[in-house]
C-alpha cells in the first residue's frame, strides 16, 4: 500500500453525480444505495476510487429492485437527501467520512442512518483508520456499523497491508448469504490481513464470509470479508479488495462484492449470487486499468 499524503478528489474527474442537493427519491420499492466515493491519491491503476464507484453503480443498477447513486460529497443537508437510502458503500482511502471536509456532518448523518437500519459496506481502504480517528483502545463507530476495520498506523493495533503475487481466497465457513455463487479464487491483489475485530476478537453478530491463508511464509486464517447484523437493525460487511482496478475483473471478487451491497441493502441475494457482467474496464474510464510497472 502506497501511502501519500491525501488529496481532494485528484481522482475523481469525470465522476458525474454530486451530492451537492438531494437526490430523485428511489423508484417506488426499490432499494437506494448510495455510493460514497472518497479522496484518493493513489497511482493510476490502483484503487481508482471513481472509476470504481461507477463499476458498482453499473452493477448495481442491472440488479431488480435496486438503485445506486454515485456521491462524491456529502451534503450539509445529507440527513434529508439521504433519508431513504437503504445502504451506504464506501470506497476511497481510509474511512471517507473521517476524512472529509464536513466530517462531524458526515458521521452524524452517518450515525443516524445506522440507527434506523440502513446498511453499511466498505472495500478495501475505505475500512481503514488511522489512531487520530479511534479512542486509545481502538474504538470507533466503524466496528458497530461493519463489525470491524482495518487498523493502519494505530497504536493499538497493527493489520497488515501488503501485495500478494498469489493469494486464495475461500468462503467462510456456514452458508452465510455473502457465500452465495462464488467459489475459492487466486488473485494477484492488496488483502489486508490482522484486521481489528476489537480487543475480544470478533463479536458474536460478526460472519467471517471470506478467509485466505496468508501471509505465505508463515500462513493463518485471516478474515478479509466480514459481515455484521446489528442490533438496530441494519447490516453491514467489510470486503478489503480489490487494490488493484484490474481485479474487478475476477467474477468470483465481484460476485463477494455485490452479494455483501445487496444483503446489507435488505434485498434476497440469489442463491447463485449476484452476478454482473462487465463491459470492458476502460469504459468506467479510470486513469489506467493497469498499473505502470
Amino acid at each position: 500500500m502506497s501511502t501519500p499524503a491525501i488529496t481532494r478528489r485528484a481522482a475523481l474527474a469525470g465522476t458525474a453525480a454530486a451530492a451537492l442537493a438531494p437526490l430523485a427519491p428511489a423508484a417506488d420499492g426499490a432499494a437506494r444505495v448510495l455510493v460514497v466515493v472518497g479522496p484518493s491519491a493513489h497511482p493510476p491503476g490502483t484503487h481508482e476510487v471513481a472509476a470504481g464507484a461507477r463499476l458498482l453503480k453499473h452493477c448495481l443498477d442491472a440488479v431488480p429492485m435496486l438503485r445506486a447513486d454515485v456521491v462524491t460529497e456529502w451534503p450539509a443537508n445529507g440527513d434529508k437527501a439521504f433519508a431513504d437510502g437503504a445502504a451506504v458503500v464506501f470506497i476511497g482511502d481510509l474511512f471517507p467520512p473521517e476524512v472529509m471536509p464536513n466530517r462531524d456532518t458526515a458521521m452524524k448523518h452517518l450515525g443516524a442512518m445506522a440507527a434506523r437500519g440502513c446498511g453499511v459496506v466498505c472495500l478495501h481502504y475505505a475500512t481503514g483508520l488511522e489512531a487520530k480517528h479511534v479512542a486509545a483502545d481502538g474504538a470507533h463507530p466503524l466496528l458497530h456499523w461493519t463489525g470491524g476495520y482495518f487498523a493502519t498506523r494505530c497504536n493499538h493495533h497493527k493489520s497488515v497491508a501488503r501485495v500478494f503475487k498469489e493469494a486464495t481466497v475461500e468462503p467462510g465457513k456456514g452458508d452465510h448469504p455473502l457465500s452465495r455463487g462464488w467459489k475459492a479464487f487466486t488473485l494477484h491483489d492488496e488483502p489486508y490481513i490482522n484486521n481489528y475485530f476489537g480487543k475480544d476478537g470478533p463479536a458474536k453478530n460478526v460472519v467471517a464470509v471470506a478467509t485466505a491463508m496468508l501471509p505465505p511464509e508463515k500462513p493463518n486464517r485471516e478474515i478479509v470479508a466480514w459481515a455484521v447484523e446489528r442490533a438496530d437493525g441494519g447490516r453491514g460487511a467489510g470486503v478489503v479488495m480489490p487494490h488493484f482496478y484490474r481485479s474487478w475483473l475476477v467474477d468470483d471478487l465481484r460476485t463477494l462484492i455485490l452479494n455483501a451491497i445487496v444483503w446489507a441493502a435488505k434485498r434476497d441475494v440469489p442463491k447463485d449470487g449476484v452476478r454482473v457482467k462487465l463491459p470492458d474496464l476502460a469504459t468506467f474510464k479510470p486513469a489506467a486499468v493497469e498499473p505502470k510497472k
